[in-house]
This record gives structure tokens, C-alpha cells and sequence, in this order.
């Protein structure tokens, strides 16, 4: 089943084409600023599955990695909405906080770890992964 998401404003909107059944937590420190919180949550979707309408803006960033990483949010708002680096492949990474129904899809695996603020605990049965998987 499709999911559908939008920004806090409502401005822009997110369709995904595809069904997603599970999800990712990114403790990296680029995901942290992003999302002004002490993580994000994203799936990886086909990038021919993704449709973003309204104002956007992006910023592109060096990651840890080397990879450039191209965030893109709402130009009104602020919203985070996705982000595209060369290790997604054809895919990329779309932030599930503006989606409703993301509340009842399981977290699989938590990546970078190793920056997890010390208060949070593992998510049980999710996949603990150190930093980026290569």
C-alpha cells in the first residue's frame, strides 16, 4: 500500500509507490541535526516511487563517509524530508516522522550506534549497526 506524508505545514507533500514493512532509526550526528531530536527515522524507497510536490529547498554535505549526502526539506517549514547520497544507489532515504502510519511499522535496524545518546536503549530485535553499513 502506498503511504502518504506531508510537511508540518502542509505545503509539501510526500507520496510513496511502494509499501514499506520496515524501518531504520540513524543516530548519526547528521541525522540528529536534521531532525532536531536524538535520531531520525527513514526507509529507503525506489526513487521512481517517491513523488515530492511543493516548496523544497536542498542542502548538500559532506558525510562521514566522503559521500556528498543532498538534504532536501520544505523551503516553508523546515521539515525534513529526504535525503539522496550515491550509497543509496536508485533509492533514497525518506524521513517517516511525516507520515502517520510509520507509527505502526517496526524499526529493523539502528544505524551508527556508536553516537546513540547514552539515555536511549537498543531497540529490541532491530539490527544494531556501528556506522554506516559499506
Amino acid at each position: 500500500m502506498p503511504h502518504q506524508g506531508k510537511c508540518l505545514c502542509g505545503q509539501t507533500t510526500i507520496k510513496l509507490n511502494s509499501t514499506h514493512t520496515e524501518q531504520i532509526v540513524c543516530h548519526c550526528l547528521d541525522c540528529k541535526q536534521t531532525s532536531g531530536s536524538a535520531f531520525s527515522t527513514n526507509v529507503l524507497a525506489p526513487k521512481k516511487d517517491v513523488i515530492i510536490e511543493g516548496p523544497v529547498k536542498e542542502y548538500t554535505i559532506k558525510a562521514a563517509s566522503g559521500n556528498p549526502v543532498t538534504r532536501v526539506f520544505c523551503s516553508n517549514c523546515g521539515s525534513a524530508i529526504s535525503h539522496l547520497t550515491v550509497a543509496f544507489g536508485d533509492a533514497q532515504a525518506i524521513q517517516t516522522g511525516n507520515f502517520g502510519d510509520f507509527a505502526q511499522v517496526p524499526v529493523t535496524t539502528e544505524l551508527f550506534v556508536k553516537d546513540r545518546w547514552t539515555g536511549l536503549q537498543a531497540i529490541t530485535g532491530a539490527a544494531q549497526v556501528n556506522a554506516m553499513p559499506s
